[in-house]
């Protein structure tokens, strides 16, 4: 694996770059509050073992990237697929297979439409339609409001206490499919520490402002697309998913049994072996990537 750091608009993006020279691109964006490490190394390994060439990194806020005072984010959803087309630009990619999960799959959907030239398929996992389309799913579970209306009690200095509010979401996303993985999570979560100068600023996502165009629609989306989707999502549930499948022509859906918001390692290997199938049945392009 490669990393590098990327330039535009006088933001810092932070990237990684594995399976160089092989010959499907995909680039991945992560959800909200998170950094690329919260994609598993095995499912970058499965993908790069699949023939793909894999490009990761970091949204604003988050792990290397730009890094903005908590509670002063100043960007909007349109400007993080602007950050998105950077990065294709900056690795000379004409179009590629763009991944994303959650709110990654919100900005991939975006791209998509924005710029439909660049995308050449679309895989989105636990995400939501772009503009709601026809409908917004049954909202957030409860317990996730009463779990960051604490987020004000937090010693954001205090790595133990910070980790523990991070495992207690990671807690909350888990479905009922796959038991708890702690150890795996204080993995990750150290990792995540370890890449961020203030781990607060990644809730600035919660701030995103500005209305979206009318004209960026799920129902917009030519892109052959692949919809994953958890049956106990509790983030965004799985109607979500299955509104985008359903509005979108031709979108193919996945959906995993008592998976909620979550990349759990139990489900990876079915994930990355629906993602190869997937990919090898779009169309070749003459384009890089």
């Amino acid at each position: 694996m490669t990393t590098r750091v990327i330039h535009h608009g006088g933001i810092r993006i932070a990237t990684a770059e594995a399976g160089a020279g092989n010959p499907e691109t995909i680039v991945l964006s992560m959800g909200a509050t998170a950094s690329m490490e919260w994609w598993p190394p095995r499912f970058v390994d499965a993908l790069v073992a699949a023939g793909c060439r894999v490009i990761r990194y970091d949204l604003r806020d988050t792990g290397g990237s730009t890094t903005n005072p908590p509670g002063a984010s100043g960007y909007s959803v349109a400007d993080l697929c602007d950050d998105l087309i950077a990065v294709l630009d900056a690795y000379g990619l004409n179009s590629a297979h763009l991944a994303g999960m959650s709110l990654g799959g919100l900005i991939s959907q975006m791209a998509a439409v924005r710029h439909p030239e660049r995308v050449r398929s679309l895989t989105l996992i636990a995400s939501e339609p772009l503009n709601g389309g026809e409908e917004d799913g049954a909202g957030i579970d409860p317990r996730f409001m009463e779990h960051f209306g604490t987020m004000g009690s937090v010693d954001w200095t205090d790595r133990d206490a910070v980790t523990a509010f991070m495992l207690t979401t990671a807690r909350l996303s888990a479905g009922s499919a796959h038991p708890f993985d702690e150890d795996r999570e204080r993995e990750r979560i150290g990792r995540e520490l370890d890449r961020t100068s203030s781990i607060k600023s990644a809730f600035n996502h919660a701030l995103i402002a500005g209305e979206l165009d009318a004209r960026w629609d799920v129902r917009n989306i030519g892109a052959p697309t692949l919809v994953i989707h958890g049956s106990e999502d509790p983030i965004l549930p799985l109607a979500s998913g299955q509104g985008i499948a359903r509005q979108i022509p031709g979108a193919e859906l996945l959906v995993l049994e008592g998976t909620g918001h979550e990349l759990h390692d139990a489900d990876l290997p079915r994930i990355a072996a629906a993602i190869s199938r997937f990919l090898s049945s779009v169309p070749t392009s003459g384009s890089a990537g």
